[in-house]
């Protein structure tokens, strides 16, 4: 780009927090929104991304007798999740082999908890677990929202910086909105049958989601939805195969 002044405190070659790519780190706390949707004394339950196994161990905890495997691909993690897990499958849900696959199959459920959005195709992925699901089983997931209104305002500001946590995790390779993570479910053979979003108290949020219903109205977009859906940190959704 020739002639092109940044007035910013940074160049434009550097990022925060520089530093080499590694997992977010776990803080030990299930998501109890995920819980609450992971259906009562499954047979099996198979998440990939347990990290140190905190859902496994709240959810065996009422359901003791059910059989946990977790999918994760930090081996520290994995070596800590054994304790909660029935088994660990140390290694990438996206280069397990089929027959690794296959001795997770079948699963009452499947979990990906802030999984799919770290994944390179997650489409890909979805259709492999649907390729082993029976008609009842289901999957639960959540993902962040690439549509909050932060975000949006980081865009309008140009302050679109990866970050250690958050909806800009430097880990994140995908990034979904309402709209398009429906999509990927109904594309990879799934439906939504169940879920919501998951709201953070965040300042500033009153005056920049009162900008985005008077944008969106100004564009002639539904200014309720814009605003409803800027609002979303997170959705969680139980999904069913079609």
């Amino acid at each position: 780009m020739e002639n092109c002044a940044v007035p910013s405190r940074r160049k434009c070659c550097d990022t925060p927090n520089q530093q080499i790519m590694k997992n977010t780190p776990p803080n030990g706390i299930p998501n109890e929104h995920v819980l609450a949707l992971l259906p009562e004394k499954c047979n099996r339950v198979v998440e990939i991304g347990p990290s140190i196994g905190a859902l496994a161990k709240a959810y065996r905890t009422n359901n003791p007798d059910t059989e946990y495997i977790g999918i994760e691909l930090d081996e520290e993690f994995a070596r800590i999740a054994q304790a909660s897990c029935n088994k660990v499958i140390q290694g990438s849900i996206e280069t397990l082999s089929d027959a690794d696959l296959d001795s997770a199959a079948p699963a009452d459920c499947w979990v990906f908890s802030d999984v799919l959005e770290h994944l390179y195709d997650p489409w890909k992925t979805l259709r492999r677990i649907r390729d082993r699901c029976r008609p009842t089983d289901c999957v639960v997931a959540c993902i962040p929202n690439i549509q909050h209104w932060t975000v949006q305002v980081k865009i309008l500001t140009g302050q679109f910086w990866y970050e250690d946590a958050g909806l800009l995790d430097r880990t994140h390779i995908r990034f979904f909105t309402r709209q398009t993570l429906s999509q990927m479910f109904v594309d990879c053979g799934f439906e939504i049958t169940e879920g919501g979003a998951r709201h953070a108290q965040i300042q500033g949020q009153e005056k920049a989601v009162a900008a985005i219903r008077q944008f969106a109205m100004a564009l002639g977009i539904d200014s309720a939805l814009a605003e409803e859906d800027s609002m979303a940190y997170q959705y969680v959704v139980k999904a069913m195969p079609r």
